[in-house]
């Protein structure tokens, strides 16, 4: 199932490290082999959703309305596509530090009624929780079931770790304490060891209060991976009176990556956070370009996106590591 996902998601879109060649085969007869995936010159794609004053998205937008920017130089739009079928490949991280005591039962009902709302045929998902240590409940599958029982097997800073190395360093070296948090080293692992051999498009929607304590990779390392495997990050902000929360963490992760915070206030809006974030991952534009700077340096580049329209605003991820020779 998963070699057959990945299969469809490189026919239908392209990383940043290469972008896909398939032949003119729409008039084959079924019997012959599958197309040859090759890799020839670097195409660009950025996954935006566009959304008007009032917070409205703005789903029958044109390839005109848009104008995008790496390093301050406007880019020819090559590809664009308003498609919402493109399959999705996404990451739930749930926090089960001792701070979400409280509200982890909330939050694993609307989890999983935002994996049933949002995942369609063709798109997979996995299931982490982080506190003191990184555990993969659910490895990608398009089993719902799974995926339910990965979500309701979450308890708070269980002892497990089924990461093959939750950072950089191994997971045992990691500060233990009943105040773990290993937020940043989840992100790291979730994009290294499992969206980094994923195409097409890549999500994490993470449930913290962003207050990491005890990881071994910091802020910087885990958006930087994020963005290299070109994964957006949703995050839902959720906090308790006892304990701390980070929103200009939550910020910067979700910004740098196209991604966006949600503040949680109360668990009777955390439903409303969930659809909010589905109705983002299933109205994005996809564009593609080829960049002008074509400088195989492996070099991060910004990436800017103007709409014609100033009424309108684009999020978008901020950048991307161009390919190293």
């Amino acid at each position: 199932m998963q070699s057959m996902h990945k299969l469809l998601m490189h026919c239908v879109t392209a990383t940043v490290a290469a972008s896909l060649s398939i032949p003119a085969t729409s008039q084959e007869p079924a019997a012959q082999a599958p197309p040859v995936i090759k890799s020839q010159v670097n195409l660009v794609n950025i996954f935006a959703t566009v959304r008007d004053k009032k917070k409205h998205i703005m789903p029958s937008l044109k390839k005109e309305d848009f104008h995008v920017f790496e390093d301050d130089q406007e880019q020819k739009i090559a590809f664009f596509s308003n498609e919402r079928a493109l399959p999705i490949t996404l990451g739930l991280l749930i926090d089960t530090s001792l701070s979400e005591e409280n509200r982890l039962p909330a939050e694993q009902e609307a989890a999983t009624g935002f994996l049933n709302q949002v995942l369609r045929k063709g798109d997979e998902a996995m299931v982490i929780s982080f506190g003191t240590d990184v555990d993969l409940l659910s490895d990608f599958t398009d089993d719902r079931a799974q995926l339910d029982r990965a979500i309701r097997s979450a308890r708070i800073n269980a002892p497990n770790v089924s990461m093959v190395n939750a950072g950089p360093l191994p997971p045992e070296s990691r500060t233990r304490g009943l105040r773990g948090t290993a937020f940043y080293d989840a992100v790291w692992v979730a994009c290294t060891e499992k969206l980094a051999t994923e195409a097409g498009r890549k999500a994490l929607v993470i449930i913290t209060d962003a207050d990491d304590q005890g990881s071994k990779v910091e802020l910087k390392e885990a958006i930087e991976v994020a963005e290299r495997t070109d994964a957006v990050i949703h995050i839902l902000l959720v906090h308790d009176p006892g304990y701390g929360t980070r929103p200009d963490v939550a910020k910067k992760m979700a910004e740098e990556t196209g991604g966006r915070v949600i503040d949680v206030g109360s668990m009777k809006h955390l439903q409303e956070a969930f659809d909010q974030i589905a109705e983002e991952l299933r109205d994005q534009y996809t564009l593609g370009y080829y960049p002008t700077n074509s400088a195989h340096d492996g070099k991060f580049r910004k990436i800017k996106m103007e709409m014609a329209d100033k009424e309108l605003k684009a999020l978008a991820r901020r950048g991307y590591y161009a390919p190293k020779e």
